[in-house]
């Protein structure tokens, strides 16, 4: 690629920086984690007007709320429901992660996804303070690259 294209917030960190990786299919893995949130949160994942950086990035907050076992902020009065909105969370959060070589496949998404939400781990925090990313190195930078 010779420029970043897509929507904004859907963007995977590869995209901008190859400090994370080459692009390659998990890019888009990294996209549809974001669109999960979003049906989860009912919010989008930036918000260009709130007055506060700490607002902006919607992600993290549910990271933070899912890692302290807090509710998600959503009225679900059915357990299915909530199983099925956690299940989401969950994938979305793994979909996300930094470092392509993190991410799960999309063949593991879908088998998450049909799979039972106890089965399930929460990610690693991909929000991790900055010297914790310095640290980490991408562990196998032999993904396919897409190339235009």
């Amino acid at each position: 690629m010779t420029a970043a294209r897509g929507t904004m917030g859907y963007i995977a960190p590869e995209v901008l920086s190859r400090n994370f990786g080459n692009v390659s299919y998990k890019s888009d893995v990294y996209s549809f984690g974001m669109m999960l949130l979003e049906m989860v949160g009912g919010r989008k994942n930036i918000d260009v007007k709130v007055e506060h950086m700490s607002q902006v990035y919607f992600p993290e907050w549910v990271y933070n709320r899912l890692d302290k076992g807090e509710a998600l902020g959503m009225s679900i009065e059915n357990e299915e429901h909530d199983k099925i909105a956690k299940k989401l969370t969950i994938v979305g959060l793994w979909c996300i992660q930094w470092y392509p070589v993190d991410r799960p496949s999309m063949k593991s998404v879908v088998q998450m996804l049909e799979g039972e939400v106890e089965h399930l781990t929460v990610p690693p925090n991909p929000f991790a303070s900055k010297e914790e990313m310095r640290a980490k190195l991408p562990i196998n930078r032999e993904l396919p690259t897409i190339s235009e």
